[in-house]
């Protein structure tokens, strides 16, 4: 029997665990509120976040705006375009059917779509899944923004890019492929006797009572939708796109309440067994036995040592990400109506957070050296082919891969640097007599070797007046409905190509501009009245004329 004194000290201690627990979640979701505060702020286009841990909900909350003209606050039951999420419900789809026997990974497309050329190479079903197939995406091809706004049906859908020139041999090559997505939804029609969009509404959504989610419709009237948007220099509606191209690759629109449910459903097995479900989450492999992280409609990864399954998506005027950690029993969905502020780095950083695996924080940087930090300087080869710089300019230390932007790189220790968000981490060393980087973002690491490559002379710009720069304020047509729009403000100027961020591009000369995102640049031409009649795109080895409409 517990003395009185026993029982006061045991109440002690439990009251003091309570207030630590207490403390701790205030801390956890103050930090999380900070996180999204500063990314998705008010009278701006907003985001619901949702966090679910060990069987409840511990977060749901809802940032900035659902309807900027109407001035109408996010909330957590918004309704989204989930984009490329989509491609979770298509491959457990065909995982479905398989179970029933109706198909399997092995079977060549042409099972299913006799007439499909595929230039005497075998496609099978696991290509289209693991995006391995070496088909053409189609949302690659200059003809996908022409098209953007008219529907199709699955067969025109697929005309658009069956006879285009494959990229690799199937299995060779890992490319995020949107056309495999497509074939992988008619395949569903095919064996299903069933459209796409009524397989997934019987099959899925009315059977886990998911009934906020749907097969997108830009007609239909949907209850608490979020309006999408894009940033061209300020916020606009983002641009139309039929619902019917995306289809199986990204047509989907959902909540995060009902995102939930469908991780719930994967986790407990209740559309297809826990066989096949490792199929999807555990990666794949290509011909010559490299294993790569995406599976079937998900990637594995890791968020500092613990096991992840995630996949995001981007669509006109939406981007999406949800991560589950299956040791931790941690689902992050967010949702988010913006082409502009991606939110995976933020699913990732707060998913960190819940774990108690926070990433750094470049408030944490140390300061070191001139030399210090030249140790590192040079170029390195990863196994990939990209080529990474290392820089040091004025006291601090850049990365640049080749052809890219250059960010600044923050020390955490004398040979690891991250970048600003914390998520894409350095650690360089030294073997064999050669400098090394492992270059790491989200679990995937890649091995960097010293090379001699020498960076390209980085180009200077100059300032040019605000008078001229208005001369080349238009529209430039490179082919019907695709156009490059010039903008200016003040001093600076601004290009945006249909259906893509607008970059500020950097005076060469009077009439010569160059982006830092890409290699590429821009001339502005001439009349004899020294009138602008059109500019010529340089990218990739092309010069492309783009005549000025407006």
């Amino acid at each position: 029997m517990k003395t009185l004194r026993q029982l006061k000290n045991q109440s002690l201690f439990i009251l003091c665990l309570l207030f630590v627990t207490i403390g701790y979640t205030q801390t956890l979701e103050e930090n999380i509120d900070q996180l999204l505060e500063a990314k998705y702020k008010p009278n701006e286009p907003g985001a619901v976040t949702l966090i679910y841990k060990n069987g409840e909900v511990i977060y749901r909350k809802a940032f900035g705006n659902a309807n900027l003209e109407l001035g109408i606050a996010m909330t957590p039951v918004n309704v989204f375009e989930i984009g490329s999420i989509t491609k979770q419900f298509t491959a457990i789809s065909i995982l479905m059917l398989r179970e029933q026997g109706k198909l399997n990974l092995e079977d060549e497309i042409t099972k299913f779509i006799p007439d499909y050329p595929t230039s005497d190479k075998t496609i099978t079903v696991h290509h289209l899944l693991n995006h391995t197939s070496g088909i053409k995406s189609y949302t690659s091809m200059e003809s996908f923004m022409k098209n953007a706004r008219i529907d199709m049906t699955p067969t025109e859908l697929i005309n658009v890019f069956k006879n285009e020139p494959m990229d690799f041999d199937p299995g060779e090559n890992f490319l995020y492929n949107n056309s495999g997505y497509i074939l992988l939804g008619y395949i569903i029609e095919v064996v299903s006797e069933q459209s796409y969009a009524d397989f997934i509404e019987k099959n899925i959504f009315e059977k886990l009572g998911m009934k906020k989610s749907y097969y997108g419709s830009m007609s239909k009237l949907i209850k608490n939708r979020a309006s999408g948007y894009q940033n061209r220099n300020g916020y606009i509606n983002a641009d139309y796109l039929s619902l019917t191209l995306p289809y199986a690759a990204g047509s989907i629109m959902s909540t995060v309440d009902d995102l939930l449910i469908w991780q719930k459903a994967l986790n407990t097995n209740q559309l297809i067994t826990r066989t096949s479900y490792e199929k999807a989450i555990h990666g794949s492999t290509l011909n010559d036995g490299e294993h790569i992280s995406y599976g079937y409609g998900l990637m594995e990864g890791d968020i500092n040592g613990s096991v992840s399954i995630s996949h995001g998506g981007g669509i006109f005027g939406y981007t999406t990400h949800g991560i589950y950690l299956p040791e931790e029993d941690v689902f992050v969905s967010i949702l988010t109506n913006c082409s502009c502020n991606s939110p995976s780095g933020v699913t990732n950083k707060i998913a960190a957070l819940v774990i108690g695996k926070p990433f750094p924080d470049i408030k944490d940087a140390i300061t070191l050296t001139e030399s210090e930090l030249q140790k590192w300087t040079g170029a390195y080869q990863f196994e990939d082919g990209a080529v990474r710089f290392i820089i040091v300019k004025e006291g601090k230390i850049f990365s640049q891969r080749e052809g890219s932007t250059v960010f600044e790189i923050y020390s955490m220790t004398a040979d690891q640097f991250i970048f600003e968000d914390g998520n894409i981490t350095y650690n360089f060393s030294e073997k064999d007599g050669k400098k090394q980087a492992s270059f790491e973002n989200g679990g995937n690491k890649s091995i960097g070797i010293e090379t001699d490559k020498k960076p390209e002379p980085e180009k200077t710009a100059i300032t040019v007046d605000a008078e001229i720069l208005k001369q080349y304020i238009g529209k430039y047509e490179l082919q019907p409905g695709f156009v490059i729009e010039i903008a200016t403000k003040e001093n600076q100027i601004f290009a945006q190509l249909t259906g893509q961020p607008q970059f500020e591009i950097f005076a060469e000369t009077e009439t010569t501009f160059f982006f830092k995102v890409v290699p590429a640049s821009i001339d502005f031409n001439k009349n004899d009245n020294g009138e602008v009649t059109s500019l010529t795109l340089h990218q990739g080895g092309r010069d492309i004329e783009a005549k000025k409409i407006e």
